[in-house]
């Protein structure tokens, strides 16, 4: 398993990493999904990368699965417009996420601490309501497949919800309100991380004791952020700079640590080992085949 602390600690540290995505998430309304592969790696230990991409991608799913219940009850899903968007966007998160297992471990990370920096500049833009009404009929579907299409692509090569994505990506295709938009949007987040979850889980490269831990951590935290929300209320622009900063502190944190020397060469020595150990098979191969040679020799 990709799971390397050991004992009480590990499973509470992992409980306590799923309660700060969980908890940021609902307080400050997206941006907390990019969180679970730092938390993941650096905090709980796991050193897979590709495994944490796998991980953090299921965690998400299900929190946003979860997310969506208060919302539907609410009337804030257009479920014609997500299914859409999101079938369209399966098709992209199994692409996108074919592509993210091949990519080195190394540049993966440097591309999602760059991804997170892009993430924390776009909540610090406000968001203008657009005008209620669908756009024509004739070319709705294909926008919404379009924009889903590259959604999903994107949250399936970084491992991430892609909600940060998904919103306006409604918003533009569809010009449905934004409230509309948020909720609708969980529909798509669960969809995709799903996608991209079961395609690494294919691969043996999710750790589902770590993943259902991370999700009742974000559970509980998701719940008491909510009611956190609710009190700070008036307060959410300066909580979403508050957070945009923390998330661009942890990206700087992410590329210092993968552009150190000492980081290159623990990757460096990982792919030497992997190409060694599938060489292995081979070189048996051979070493049998002249053995046998020798032995036909003798007879002969």
């Amino acid at each position: 398993m990709g799971f390397e602390a050991a004992g009480v600690t590990a499973h509470l540290l992992t409980l306590l990493c799923g309660g700060l995505v969980g908890f940021s998430l609902a307080l400050t309304g997206g941006g907390g999904s990019t969180l679970a592969v730092p938390l993941l790696l650096y905090v709980v230990g796991m050193r897979n990368v590709h495994m944490v991409i796998g991980t953090s991608a299921l965690a998400v799913s299900v929190n946003a699965y979860a997310n969506l219940i208060p919302h539907a009850r609410a009337g804030h899903v257009r479920w014609r417009e997500g299914i859409t968007f999101s079938l369209a966007g399966v098709a992209g998160a199994v692409v996108g996420s074919e592509f993210g297992k091949l990519v080195d471990g190394r540049k993966l990370l440097l591309l999602v601490a760059l991804l997170m920096i892009v993430v924390a500049v776009l909540m610090l833009i406000p968001r203008k309501p657009r005008p209620v009404g669908f756009a024509s009929v004739r070319f709705l579907m294909p926008r919404l497949m379009g924009i889903g299409f590259v959604a999903g692509a994107a949250a399936g090569f970084f491992g991430v919800g892609g909600g940060f994505m998904i919103v306006p990506g409604l918003m533009l295709a569809s010009h449905m309100e934004i409230l509309k938009a948020i909720g609708t949007s969980l529909f798509g987040v669960g969809t995709f991380g799903l996608t991209t979850a079961l395609n690494y889980a294919r691969s043996g490269l999710v750790d589902w004791v770590v993943a259902l831990e991370f999700v009742a951590g974000g559970v509980v935290g998701g719940w008491l952020g909510a009611m956190a929300a609710r009190r700070l209320s008036k307060t959410r622009g300066a909580l979403n700079v508050a957070f945009s900063i923390m998330i661009i502190t942890v990206a700087i944190y992410m590329l210092v640590r993968t552009l150190s020397p000492a980081t290159v060469g623990q990757t460096q020595t990982q792919t030497q080992t992997l190409t060694q150990t599938q060489a292995a098979p081979v070189s048996t191969q051979s070493a049998g085949s002249d053995y046998l040679e020798k032995a036909s020799a003798q007879l002969k």
